[in-house]
């Protein structure tokens, strides 16, 4: 079996790494964080003290980081170290799965192929629970001989490939998506105050809105109203989950990416305003779907 090197070790690139050991890949992992690595590697995992430690002797790098200077760094290298286009062999195949710019990762995607490496952007959907069962969506920029290796690395970590187009496309779908999800939150959670203000029950609203005409995800899967469903992190105080600032730095990079191609986003620009502010008190680092608590009655 292959041995895949796993970089970036967080809330989602964990589960990532540990779902590759239980399909059987060799598992070579680093990140700065000592506890990480410890956790996969008590997994089976080898743990490694560098990045280029983890890449060397591997068949497959797959990188989770956490915004595209890190991605660069990584992969192009610094002031301080070579990056791994420097180090690693020249067959090794290179996915980055970091919601990052698409203006990065095309940069690394093209310099990668200068060199003669396949290289696959690859940001998932899917969220911390879609990582533990291995159900991601996998949505992939770069040329079509390097989609077609990755696919069965990614196929051990998710459920759905999508191959968006050349490099940086996968990027920039991503980013569309969370713009998308990010509205339909707001919108899911206002409904569903105004309907708890007027007496109903948000569980009893939730099942007829979900099977009407304003059905979406986040009723479907990801209901941000406390016990509605018990297994999603509104019915867990809010932990867990997609950060409240994570969905900042992608709303972030959706109107970065509007402004350059003169795209009228107005709700999405609206969804990064709510949601910095939501950050601003205190909020970052529970999951995106407590912004319902800025619309509902709390003293009701």
């Amino acid at each position: 079996m292959s041995t895949v090197a796993f970089i970036g070790l967080g809330n989602m690139g964990l589960p990532m790494a540990i779902n590759l050991l239980h399909k059987g890949y060799n598992v070579r992992a680093f990140d700065l964080v000592a506890d990480a690595v410890a956790a996969v590697a008590a997994k089976g995992a080898t743990a490694c003290h560098s990045a280029v430690d983890a890449a060397t002797g591997a068949d497959v790098v797959v990188s989770m980081l956490p915004a595209g200077k890190h991605t660069r760094a990584l992969y192009l290298g610094d002031s301080d170290s070579e990056g791994l286009l420097q180090t690693v062999a020249e067959d090794t195949l290179l996915i980055d799965c970091s919601t990052i710019d698409a203006a990065t990762a095309k940069e690394v995607s093209l310099s990668a192929e200068d060199k003669g490496f396949d290289f696959v952007d690859a940001p998932v959907s899917g969220g911390t629970s879609g990582a533990t069962a291995g159900t991601l969506t996998f949505i992939c920029g770069g040329n079509v001989a390097a989609v077609e290796r990755a696919k069965p690395i990614l196929s051990a970590m998710g459920s759905n490939i999508f191959h968006a187009g050349g490099p940086g496309s996968g990027q920039l779908a991503k980013i569309c998506n969370n713009m998308l999800l990010s509205v339909l939150m707001v919108g899911t959670s206002e409904a569903l105050s105004m309907g708890i203000d007027n007496g109903l029950d948000p569980k009893v609203l939730s099942d007829i809105m979900k099977v009407s005409s304003g059905g979406n995800w986040a009723l479907e899967k990801y209901n941000p109203c406390p016990g509605v469903m018990p297994e999603v992190p509104a019915s867990k105080g809010y932990q867990g989950g997609f950060m409240v600032d994570l969905m900042v730095k992608d709303l972030g990079l959706s109107q970065e990416t509007a402004l350059k191609s003169l795209s009228s986003t107005p709700m999405g620009a609206l969804a990064r305003a709510l949601f910095v502010a939501h950050a601003r008190n205190g909020n970052g680092r529970r999951d995106f779907s407590s912004i319902f608590e800025q619309f509902c009655n709390k003293k009701a």
